[in-house]
């Protein structure tokens, strides 16, 4: 093997090595609770993983709604942080996550699931669309409020809460997540 076919394979491979590393950073774009989010992963397989998430995952569990949002979905999700969790008042996730509470917390937690993909730039089409405000009709049955605030979305529940999305974007294989700063609440 002569040195230009030589160099020539060395710097195929190099270019295959930097294309495939490209397409595994690419996967991995966004973090969230310290840990990549991979767009090939359903929701759950996601969600678990972030350290800022580990109250959500347990009411999910308590709930029961692991196998569904591991489903096809698609889904929107508004994933509350363990500190949205911790602005409710002390007790109440301990008292949400108990047997003889499940249905409470099936219904708080499909209060913050809306049927289809809804990204960022879907959701301030519909604002847009609704001249400054969106009505967004959750898995629950009643209606989240979403609006532009700045450069940040917020939205309002049925109790006139307010909820920022901190993070938007969150691609999964069967939807996507928006995280949020507080717990959404239905009526």
């Amino acid at each position: 093997m002569n040195a230009t076919v030589s160099s020539r394979a060395f710097a195929s491979l190099g270019i295959a090595a930097a294309l495939t590393f490209g397409a595994v950073s690419a996967m991995a774009q966004v973090t969230v609770g310290g840990a990549p989010m991979y767009p090939t992963k359903d929701i759950i397989d996601n969600a678990v993983n972030s350290k800022d998430h580990t109250t959500l995952v347990a009411a999910v569990k308590a709930a029961g709604l692991v196998e569904t949002l591991k489903g096809p979905g698609p889904f929107t999700v508004f994933a509350p942080t363990n500190a949205a969790f911790d602005k409710l008042p002390a007790g109440t996730v301990d008292t949400l996550v108990k047997p003889e509470n499940k249905s409470t917390l099936t219904t708080i937690l499909t209060y913050h699931v809306v049927p289809g993909k809804l990204d960022s730039k879907a959701l301030l089409a519909k604002i847009k669309d609704g001249k400054g405000s969106a009505s967004l009709t959750t898995v629950q049955g009643e209606a989240l409020t979403a609006k532009a605030s700045g450069k940040s979305i917020v939205l309002t529940d049925a109790k006139g809460g307010n909820s920022t999305v901190t993070i938007a974007d969150v691609i999964q294989s069967n939807g996507v997540i928006h995280v949020v700063d507080t717990v959404l609440m239905p009526k």
